[in-house]
């Protein structure tokens, strides 16, 4: 296969990248027919169909993908190799790209990107936060950010950010009015705040103590998707809310909300970077990684803003 040309390769990532035919080749500058006949030849000369292809959509085939777990790392590390070549050794270079869920982004945001600028200002940091799980390398991402019960097994997973804990709370008004949850599966009777997860599904509020466990899917006639609101509609007296203690701190520091089922529940590993274990790790990935270790390191703040997006 070594007549496969390498602009077509670049091509088809780009394609299944944007899942489509025309941002691609508007990012590539080239009509949308000519980038559908590069890929078509690229599917001849490869003996495979890489691509399914409908008037409205494109999807990547099977092959496809396998493909696409190889190729994406290897361009970027092409991506990397020219760069340093065309700056000297002596300063790094290059996109590193990270998909964080929005709370992990904004950690990384406040205490990590920018020592990480100053220190090596020709990386470009693509930063996106989104809450559903993605395949970060099928998708082109050197590296990913989740809480640490999402990381798949197969990735090597660096912890920032300190432990997290979910807290129970309400207005004082609701619990004047509605009285106090002594154990959580009294918030079966009570009026819940209840968590859209980005996959559709609401999270069921998870308590623990000592060896008790429980996950609760809590009854309630208001779903939000975001902790900031979730936080504001109990200081409004809607309901009982379970978010991050972080979210929920100033609120709490001004009596806005109270802490029920405190005993109920622990903090829990929090935030972690994590990437591949099966592919050589980028300079500015590996520079990344040293900062946000010592950034970790030199905070003794458990509690770090983190979200359950």
């Amino acid at each position: 296969m070594t007549d496969v040309s390498l602009s077509d390769l670049k091509a088809f990532a780009l394609v299944a990248r944007h899942r489509g035919f025309q941002k691609a080749a508007d990012a590539l500058g080239v009509s949308r027919s000519s980038l559908s006949h590069a890929l078509k030849g690229l599917e001849r000369q490869l003996g495979v169909r890489l691509l399914h292809r409908t008037t409205r959509s494109v999807a990547v085939t099977a092959d496809g993908e396998q493909l696409l777990q190889r190729l994406v790392p290897l361009l970027r590390e092409l991506d990397d190799v020219l760069d340093a070549v065309s700056h000297g050794q002596d300063e790094l270079v290059g996109t590193l790209r990270i998909n964080a869920n929005r709370g992990g982004a904004r950690w990384l945001l406040r205490h990590a990107v920018p020592i990480f600028h100053q220190r090596h200002p020709r990386v470009a940091l693509d930063l996106v936060a989104e809450g559903q799980l993605v395949d970060i390398v099928g998708e082109g991402f050197d590296a990913g950010v989740r809480l640490a019960e999402s990381v798949p097994k197969d990735m090597v997973s660096v912890p920032f950010g300190g432990d997290i804990r979910f807290v129970a709370v309400a207005a004082p008004g609701y619990v004047e009015a509605f009285g106090t949850p002594a154990t959580p599966t009294d918030l079966m009777a009570h009026r819940c705040i209840r968590q859209r997860l980005p996959s559709g599904k609401r999270y069921r509020w998870e308590f623990e103590k000592g060896t008790q466990q429980l996950a609760l899917d809590v009854p309630g006639m208001l779903s939000l998707d975001d902790n900031d609101l979730m936080v504001e509609a109990a200081a409004d007296g809607l309901g009982v809310a379970f978010v991050p203690e972080s979210f929920a701190r100033p609120a709490l520091d001004s009596g806005a909300l109270v802490l029920l089922l405190e005993d109920w529940t622990p903090a829990s590993p929090g935030l972690c970077l994590y990437y591949a274990s099966y592919r050589q790790v980028p300079a500015p990935l590996k520079a990344f990684i040293a900062v946000v270790r010592e950034t970790t390191q030199s905070r003794d703040q458990p509690g770090s803003p983190t979200s359950f997006d």
